[in-house]
């Protein structure tokens, strides 16, 4: 994959980014981001309370998340064609930055809207199938790394709130 494709997958991810910060939980455990045996009982923050982005472990969770679904992303001929060009070292680091900010973490976000950072891609022909193959990755990312499906389910959400600005309509 060419690191120059890498960008427009940034821009669709950082719309369905919200949901690969709660994949990448507790990078201690092997094979599993999510550890089963967190107890918050003990906690004197409830559950509730505690960002997604500090539910999923932070930023190693993050960076985890972030690159296993780009792995998935770039190997999808079907959503490759809009990552021609794009320099995906960047890419990864402004997904990261826009996925922190959105589930709860730092605000160090500081790239284009949805709707503007997509506009070019829409030119393109991305559109509602495209969404839809980017959405079931991140899914399957957010599965793969154990994320409890309460999670998954809240991050797909906040992912498909932003469908009609990424598809500017």
């Amino acid at each position: 994959m060419h690191l120059e494709t890498f960008i427009p997958a940034f821009l669709m991810f950082a719309v369905l980014g919200l949901v690969l910060p709660v994949i990448l939980s507790n990078m201690s455990m092997a094979g599993r981001l999510v550890n089963p045996q967190d107890d918050r009982a003990d906690s004197s923050e409830a559950p509730s309370e505690a960002s997604v982005y500090d539910q999923i472990g932070g930023a190693p969770a993050m960076d985890a998340a972030v690159d296993v679904f780009y792995r998935r992303v770039l190997a999808d001929a079907y959503v490759l064609p809009f990552f021609q060009g794009v320099d995906m070292t960047k890419q990864a680091a402004k997904q990261k930055a826009f996925l922190t900010m959105v589930t709860g973490g730092p605000h160090n976000y500081t790239g284009k809207d949805m709707r503007e950072g997509h506009k070019h891609l829409v030119k393109m022909g991305l559109n509602d199938s495209h969404f839809d193959h980017i959405l079931m990755h991140l899914r399957a990312t957010l599965a793969e790394l154990g994320v409890p499906e309460n999670l998954i389910q809240t991050i797909i959400g906040v992912a498909e709130s932003t469908r009609d600005d990424v598809l500017d309509r």
